[in-house]
């Protein structure tokens, strides 16, 4: 056919996503935004409570961010909305200013991390390394666990029993079909035996009321002064940090998961546009919600935006439509279905005796120290940090030793050459001046750096050390064998760095 023979409504298709055209796609996307929607709800709930509003406040911002992000974002199919994280950043603002600052702050904590992914924040994401990765996911795990403790803690009897029927029929319902999402069955059955055999047990209702109209554009609450942006500042950059921190890592584990690359700069932008919209709608704020993104993603299969689109929707149109409904749900389903998600989400490879005796210590120590650090302090940011930092001093101390210096001396006893190979930076040079024969060496001293490559000042300043100790006993020294960027270092820094030259 040629080319001009291609009609308007084939150019069209053509041009029209693929998943667009399938109808399994269709309806695996949109049952896992209904279960995304329904497991929403109480967190969002919880959420408020801890940052102190209302709980309208935090169902809205989990509509206006899944919304916004489905559009905006990086990575499809990530669930973005209220989180504890950032809850528990903004509470103080309320507690301290009033909802008025707690919303502004949301405002500039999105203009913060549009300026943060504009100037490229997301390549930092680069320097974690796979056993803070593994750490953050088991940790991630620990946590959506230890979340469900308290709605198993001094309920009546009969929550166990559907705790376990859910369990049961998310195990084996796959094994009969994958056209419906086994959450969601487990939702709808486990309601329906409590509302029809009137059984009593806490309910989606207990943790407070929906809201029962839309969000109203509009603006802060607050005098638009010096005084209130120094104020609301430091939060606001508290929690964009946060909320970048869990997004990233967020957007790349489903990277992994789904074998797929997405952009990090795209997705720290959209993230900051997600919370300006959120502000100016009167919600709390957030960021990508590890939990549910796990229940679209690896639960219910979901690939496309679609599903973060109608997660948000699916959402208000529950608690303005079917608010009597929903407030029925009996809380043990939504408790089932993030207890399979936490044994689903753990690295279970990662502890397995194989891979502890196989893997360096180093490494090992890195993975729990991460995981012990979020449990403790109840933040997946801090956790990643220090598992990273400490990952960045395992490294250190491993490569400090990897710089080798040998001495050939000429046989006419008048020029010795010494070999130094490997990585010259602050951890291994610091002995680096020690590995040399100051008093007994020849007259003429050769340092032949072929085999090494210089990274810092610390290195340059070893060598300008070096230099100085054997000048001090009439002794020449020469460097040879600079690759071009330690040449250029050098070059630049050699006797600039004790202030006497």
């Amino acid at each position: 056919m040629s080319s001009a023979a291609v009609t308007p409504v084939a150019r069209l298709r053509a041009l029209k996503p693929d998943w667009l055209n399938d109808p399994k796609v269709w309806r695996t996307e949109v049952l896992a935004g209904l279960v995304v929607a329904l497991a929403l709800i109480p967190e969002a709930i919880s959420f408020s409570i801890i940052a102190g509003v209302d709980p309208a406040i935090g169902l809205f911002a989990s509509f206006t961010m899944a919304v916004t992000v489905s559009v905006v974002g990086g990575r499809r199919a990530m669930i973005s909305a209220a989180t504890g994280a950032v809850a528990l950043v903004i509470a103080p603002v309320n507690r301290e200013h009033g909802l008025g600052h707690l919303v502004a702050t949301v405002v500039l904590a999105g203009v913060f991390q549009v300026i943060l992914g504009a100037v490229g924040v997301a390549r930092l994401m680069r320097f974690v390394p796979r056993s803070v990765m593994t750490g953050f996911v088991n940790a991630l795990a620990v946590m959506i666990f230890m979340a469900q403790v308290p709605e198993m803690h001094d309920v009546p009897w009969p929550v166990y029993p559907l705790i376990a029927g859910g369990l049961a029929l998310m195990v084996f319902f796959p094994r009969v079909t994958r056209a419906v999402p086994a959450p969601l069955v487990n939702i709808v059955v486990l309601t329906v035996i409590t509302v029809a055999a009137g059984i009593a047990v806490p309910t989606v209702g207990d943790k407070g009321d929906l809201p029962s109209s839309l969000p109203v554009p509009g603006l802060p609450d607050v005098p638009f002064t010096l005084d209130t942006l120094t104020t609301i500042a430091p939060y606001a950059l508290a929690m964009a940090l946060v909320g970048l921190m869990e997004s990233l890592m967020t957007a790349k584990l489903v990277d992994d998961i789904t074998d797929t690359h997405s952009s990090k700069t795209r997705e720290s932008i959209g993230q900051g546009i997600a919370n300006i919209v959120t502000g100016f709608f009167g919600g709390m704020g957030g960021c990508a919600m590890i939990g549910q993104t796990m229940i679209n993603v690896k639960v219910s299969g979901a690939r496309t935006r679609v599903s973060t689109f109608l997660a948000g929707v699916f959402l208000m149109v529950l608690c303005i439509v079917f608010g009597p409904v929903v407030s029925d749900i009996p809380m043990a389903a939504l408790v089932a279905v993030m207890v399979m998600v936490a044994f689903g989400t753990f690295d279970w490879h990662s502890v397995a005796p194989r891979t502890l005796r196989r893997m360096p210590a180093g490494e090992v120590a890195v993975m729990v120290i991460t995981v012990a650090v979020v449990v403790a302090t109840g933040n997946l940011a801090i956790g990643v940090v220090v598992g990273t930092l400490t990952a960045m001093a395992v490294f250190a101390r491993r490569v400090a030793h990897l710089a080798r210096v040998t001495a050939v001396t000429d046989p006419d006893g008048e020029t010795v050459v010494y070999s130094v190979t490997g990585a010259l930076f602050f951890a291994s040079s610091n002995d680096l001046v020690t590995r040399f024969d100051y008093a007994n060496d020849p007259g003429r001293v050769v340092i032949d750096l072929s085999g090494a490559h210089i990274w810092d000042a610390s290195s340059v300043a070893a060598l300008d050390a070096i230099e100085t100790k054997y000048a001090q006993r009439g002794k020449k020294v020469e460097i040879t064998g600079l690759n071009d960027p330690s040449a250029d270092l050098h070059g630049r820094l050699t006797g600039e760095l004790t202030g006497s030259h």
